[in-house]
């Protein structure tokens, strides 16, 4: 019919499972020292160590290759309680995911820290910040939160924030060429969190419009990048 409008194609928030394996572990110079830590275990220098680095540069994805290959449970800071502590510790090896400078029970970090390492567990802990910047009121954590060794992940060279845009593409099967990637790679900022977006954007908008992903939809949707 004349003038008939054609209806927008929906675009559905679907999940986009991505596999956490050491196969699918991007390398580089931002996160080098991180791996070889976790692939030294358990020849490490500290029975706890710290991993720290910015939103999305692969904390969780080391923490989950080296909960495979120790046995370690992994729980969330936000759960971790004094009571929650033997059990946590019961592998021997433990994950404490994403911790914030004011969002965990600092009797509960204390109690296991301490317990650790009477047990002779390892344990790793996440977090955006290194141990130095967290204020705790507890004295003696604070103490053992300094004498933590912390390894940082730092942002991503040219090459793995290349290579960080054909993962997030594959991962939504999406079909990329080098011009695209070139041009995504210096249009947004040189962040893991900021190439997760672009592609995300890329996705929905391809969808949306009903269009493929590709360096001209780029342009449009970046050219005030």
């Amino acid at each position: 019919m004349a003038g008939s409008v054609q209806p927008r194609q929906l675009a559905l928030a679907l999940p986009h499972a991505e596999s956490l394996t050491r196969d699918n572990f991007l390398e580089g110079p931002a996160n080098e020292p991180a791996l070889a830590l976790i692939e030294a275990w358990p020849d490490w220098p500290n029975r706890i160590m710290w991993l720290s680095g910015e939103e999305g540069c692969g904390k969780s994805h080391l923490a989950s290759i080296w909960a495979e290959r120790s046995g370690a449970r992994v729980m969330s800071a936000q759960a971790l309680t004094a009571a929650a502590v033997p059990n946590a510790l019961a592998t021997g090896a433990l994950v404490v995911e994403d911790l914030k400078p004011d969002g965990f029970d600092e009797r509960a970090l204390f109690h296991l820290m301490n317990l650790a390492r009477e047990d002779a567990a390892f344990v790793l802990m996440t977090a955006r910040v290194p141990p130095s910047a967290f204020e705790v009121e507890l004295r003696d954590l604070r103490s053992r939160l300094r004498a933590v060794p912390a390894i940082s992940l730092t942002p991503p060279d040219d090459h793995l924030l290349r290579a960080l845009i054909v993962k997030f593409c594959a991962d939504r099967q999406m079909t990329v060429d080098e011009n695209l990637v070139g041009y995504l790679a210096g249009r947004i900022e040189r962040s893991y969190a900021a190439a997760r977006r672009a592609v995300h954007l890329l996705d929905v908008e391809a969808l949306r419009l009903g269009r493929p992903v590709t360096r001209a939809l780029a342009a449009e949707l970046f050219r005030d990048a």
